[in-house]
């Protein structure tokens, strides 16, 4: 499995509190909670960071755009394409 630099490693017992009939589904499929809270937990928290990095960002992605169409794209003549 590849490193994740987020995860510690380490378990922390936490209190969920989900749908039993989802929670009834899930156990008879054999699918893992824990597993699948984790990856789901994961994936919403790195949203929120991609989210939050562009509204941060926004101002300077919006200059180097004006930018690039003031100028174009560097070395452009260099392209093969």
């Amino acid at each position: 499995m590849k490193h994740d630099p987020i995860a510690s490693g380490k378990r922390k017992p936490v209190n969920l509190s989900i749908d039993t009939g989802i929670v009834a589904f899930a156990r008879e499929a054999g699918v893992n909670l824990s597993q699948v809270s984790e990856a789901a937990i994961r994936a919403a928290a790195r949203d929120v960071q991609a989210q939050r990095w562009k509204e941060e960002n926004k101002a300077a992605m919006e200059d180097w755009n004006r930018w690039l169409e003031r100028n174009g794209l560097p070395y452009a003549e260099h392209r093969l394409w």
